[in-house]
């Protein structure tokens, strides 16, 4: 019996949550260092994308003033890659996963201000729910993991900026063409950034002009053809046939992925303490109960797809 269009669209969604899970696992196998790694990430997909002429004609019918805008959110999104590899670089795929589900809660309070949507209590209150069980995260892992537990906050919060600018900004590109210019100028934004890493957070610095090693480049293809480019071509499709609740759901279980495929392959478990795990509970049910509350309260959980997900530059437009 084939499938049903809606059921069929479940599936590539989840797909491509699950590819989306894996950016975690590849970014602590990745040997390179959190700045060349996103660098190298941007600077393939921008390759791959610049062969498609669609994305040219988009960039040919963009007026200036839109053209500077994206790129701006460009170089939002190329500090959120940058900190959130930086997360996991200081702790472990796992704390990092934990700490993008904060982005949902972020994007709540930013969004208002940014996108000039509606505020309401009940975002401010999942907010104020997350506490707990971000204090349970903090004290569940070694102390020199918390560095990276801050690292990944503050990506969390990148991802709520360049989420809400997108989702203002709409209507205004072809999906592919925004992803193209964004990772372009957040390519170049990292290559501004480069000398100044030192001094900034050495932690981050790298030298962009070094050919990674061989293991390091077969993860990095996978990274930016099968964890980006795959599950963003995919999940275009996949959104056509399926509402925003549905859709959010799912991708709401990225950090449940990725913290599965890190005990998995990783190991992790052995790293972290119940306490850790019991504060991941908390944060995750916060998360999925904005959707839950908004569908009660007969409100779209996203009015545009572009913006969901967590850890990631989905820019998926209707």
């Amino acid at each position: 019996m084939p499938m049903t269009p809606a059921a069929k669209a479940q599936f590539q969604i989840h797909f491509c949550v699950l590819l989306w899970g894996f950016t975690a696992i590849l970014g602590k196998l990745i040997t390179l260092p959190a700045l060349p790694l996103v660098w190298w990430r941007m600077a393939l997909v921008v390759a791959a994308l610049a062969l498609v002429p669609r994305v040219w004609r988009g960039l040919r019918a963009m007026p200036p003033r839109v053209i500077l805008a994206y790129s701006g959110i460009g170089a939002l999104v190329a500090l959120h890659w940058l900190t959130f590899y930086g997360s996991i670089k200081l702790s472990n795929a796992s704390v990092g996963a934990t700490c993008m589900a904060l982005a949902t809660v972020f994007t709540a309070l930013v969004e208002p201000w940014l996108a000039g949507t509606r505020f309401y209590k009940r975002e401010l209150i999942l907010g104020i729910a997350v506490l707990p069980g971000v204090a349970l995260v903090v004290g569940g892992v070694p102390a020199d993991m918390r560095l990276g537990i801050a690292v990944g906050a503050l990506s969390a919060l990148f991802v709520a900026l360049f989420g809400s600018l997108n989702k203002r900004m709409v209507e205004h590109g072809d999906a592919l063409t925004v992803t193209a210019l964004e990772l372009g100028a957040g390519a170049l934004t990292l290559t501004l950034l480069a000398p100044l890493m030192p001094a900034i957070f050495p932690t981050f610095a790298g030298d962009l002009f070094v050919m990674p090693s061989t293991s390091d480049a077969l993860y990095l293809l996978a990274l930016a053809m099968a964890c980006t480019l795959l599950p963003f071509t995919l999940s275009l499709v996949a959104l056509r046939h399926m509402n925003a609740f549905a859709a959010q759901m799912a991708v709401n279980m990225e950090p449940v992925y990725a913290i599965l495929l890190a005990i998995v392959l990783l190991g992790e478990q052995h790293e972290l303490t119940t306490q850790f795990y019991l504060g991941v509970v908390i944060i995750l049910a916060a998360v999925f109960a904005q959707p839950l509350l908004n569908r009660l309260a007969n409100r779209h959980p996203v009015d545009h797809p572009e913006v969901l997900g967590t850890a990631e530059a989905k820019h998926i437009a209707d």
